[in-house]
């Protein structure tokens, strides 16, 4: 993590789980006690919006930034002004949690001026049992795409391959064939391999990548 730029873009296509590790990534930054806000670009999905976990995120000290539209049910794409803050604050860590798909990913081309190459990482939160992202040439295609709608250029891959509560080892190691590949294709390193906190030390010591344990800040208890 400390090997990423100051300011971090995750995104990834709907159902990728790009929410649940900005939120996890964004607390690791704060127990490693950075200081770090939290910047809620996603103007595409209603639900398991990284906002909904405002007072989670304060009480641990970290900085939410999200719609100028006060609300969580509130469907309104207002952006606040404050994203500018921590892009120019350097005192910043900064991670950005945009939208899952082209038209999301928009919202960043607006700051395109104040984003500098040295200054940030966009990384892709790829999904091997998505059907959107299940191919080495889909998952290009989509980097292809996000780039061209943000102007900004993807600096690494996230293997995030899951079925929420339910992932397996096995989920986790197709995710990386499949991150892999795209990897070799692209020249983009894979930063991360995400899992479940109980699969951490289950996974192969010999992954290209941090392998990167979560919690499902996002799943209510009573959720599959």
């Amino acid at each position: 993590m400390l090997n990423d730029k100051r300011i971090r873009i995750i995104t990834g296509h709907y159902g990728s789980g790009k929410t649940e590790f900005s939120l996890n990534y964004a607390i690791k930054l704060s127990e490693l006690n950075k200081k770090v806000a939290l910047c809620d670009l996603d103007v595409v999905n209603l639900y398991f919006r990284s906002r909904e976990k405002e007072d989670l995120l304060k009480e641990k000290g970290i900085r939410v930034i999200a719609s100028s539209m006060r609300g969580n049910a509130v469907d309104i794409p207002a952006i606040s002004s404050e994203v500018l803050a921590p892009i120019e604050d350097k005192s910043y860590d900064a991670v950005f949690d945009v939208g899952g798909d082209p038209a999301g990913a928009r919202t960043l081309g607006r700051y395109n001026p104040y984003l500098k190459e040295d200054d940030y990482d966009m990384l892709i939160v790829v999904n091997a049992n998505r059907p959107e992202t299940m191919t080495k040439d889909k998952v290009i295609e989509y980097i292809v795409r996000i780039e061209d709608t943000s102007r900004l250029k993807v600096t690494g891959l996230i293997n995030n391959t899951h079925m929420l509560k339910q992932t397996q080892v096995n989920d986790v190691l197709k995710g990386y064939e499949l991150v892999n590949e795209v990897s070799l294709a692209t020249g983009l390193d894979i930063k991360y391999n995400v899992c479940l906190e109980a699969l951490k030390t289950k996974l192969p010591t010999n992954l290209k990548g941090e392998i990167f344990p979560i919690k499902l800040y996002m799943r209510e208890e009573w959720m599959i």
